[in-house]
């Protein structure tokens, strides 16, 4: 067995109540009060197990603080707005973004910045970059008033359920015990009213992936919106629609097992985009847009150039080379994906489509 803290004690709740689902499992890894990865630890940046978009540029968060600045102005400037942040890391892109929006005139007098965050660990270090900011543990929480929000990497550390297509109907991949060690094996052949829909596009012994969370915090956040206004834009990796196994764990800036050691490595797995803009109704939401095409429409070519020219090597190839990795197709730039969700007869977001 794993000498993983966490590692025992979910052998003896699988001995117990029998396997697991992932969902169980991934929440139980990521969240465990005492030996959960996020609940312990800062996993960012060099020292830390992976480095996200802000961590790698400042030109990330800056221009999706203008995105939404624009998006504010074409509402027509709305007063007493909350500009929020969902699992905002170290605090890094919302401290970029309240820089740049210096430039609008008008919008931070009529923002309050709120930022969901359930990390005690991560919330320390968000306070340092953004003292001004109001903590919450949900987006429910979040005031009543038009909401411009920002969610890079967040709902792909959502708790997902795996299902396995068998003839007619699904199996739920568990994990279990196999002696000592965790592994992965398949229920009893069930009923999954959720997946009827996916039975006609799948083949026998494919693999779809649920987030039982995730409905319902699209749905707040495309409520919310709809009916005050607003706009959110939501960056993550993952397709139109989820197929295949997904799951996927990172330590020290590689791939991990994740069955390996339980709580001490980051769990993710990859963002089915239609399911959140299915839930995010009412709210309109705009055309999947590759990352490094929406950062190019928002101008980060310019914006990259005119940095460059107060730099001097090697500064200025680190800073080219985190625009690359922002934007090449081969680097951050085609695996992630943008979408926006806006109010029925508004623009969507700069650098998005309908």
């Amino acid at each position: 067995m794993s000498d993983a803290p966490l590692a025992p004690l979910i052998a003896s709740r699988i001995a117990a109540d029998g396997p697991m689902t992932i969902a169980e499992y991934m929440a139980m890894c990521l969240w465990h009060p005492a030996h959960g990865y996020y609940a312990t630890r800062d996993p960012l940046g060099r020292a830390g197990d992976f480095i996200t978009a802000p961590e790698i540029s400042q030109m990330f968060g800056e221009l999706l603080g203008l995105a939404l600045g624009q998006a504010w102005l074409d509402q027509g400037a709305p007063d007493a707005v909350v500009l929020a942040e969902l699992g905002p890391g170290r605090g890094t892109l919302m401290a970029d973004a309240l820089r740049a929006l210096r430039a609008v005139p008008g919008f931070l007098q009529a923002a309050e910045v709120h930022l969901v965050e359930a990390s005690p660990v991560l919330r320390a270090a968000q306070a340092r970059l953004v003292g001004e900011a109001t903590w919450h543990e949900g987006v429910a929480d979040l005031p009543d008033a038009p909401l411009f929000l920002i969610a890079n990497e967040f709902f792909d550390a959502l708790p997902i359920r795996q299902f396995q297509r068998d003839g007619t109907g699904w199996r739920e991949r568990v994990v279990g015990l196999d002696g000592k060690a965790l592994r992965i094996g398949l229920s009893d052949p069930l009923p999954v009213p959720a997946l009827d829909e996916r039975l006609a596009g799948t083949a026998e012994g494919q693999v779809v992936e649920l987030a039982p969370a995730l409905p319902a915090i699209a749905a707040e956040i495309g409520t919310r919106i709809a009916a005050r206004g607003g706009a959110a834009l939501i960056i993550d990796y993952g397709d139109w629609m989820s197929l295949g196994d997904t799951l996927q764990a990172v330590a020290g800036h590689a791939p991990a097992d994740p069955l390996a050691r339980p709580g001490e490595a980051d769990l993710t797995a990859h963002v089915d985009f239609a399911a959140l803009a299915r839930a995010g109704r009412p709210a309109r939401a705009s055309r999947l847009t590759a990352q490094g095409r929406f950062l190019e429409r928002l101008g980060i070519g310019a914006r990259a150039a005119a940095l460059a020219q107060g730099m001097s090597d090697p500064t200025r190839a680190s800073h080219l080379a985190g625009y690359r990795r922002l934007t090449a197709a081969e680097e951050m730039g085609d695996l992630f994906k943008v979408m926006g969700l806006f109010p029925e007869g508004a623009p969507p977001p700069p650098g998005l489509d309908v």
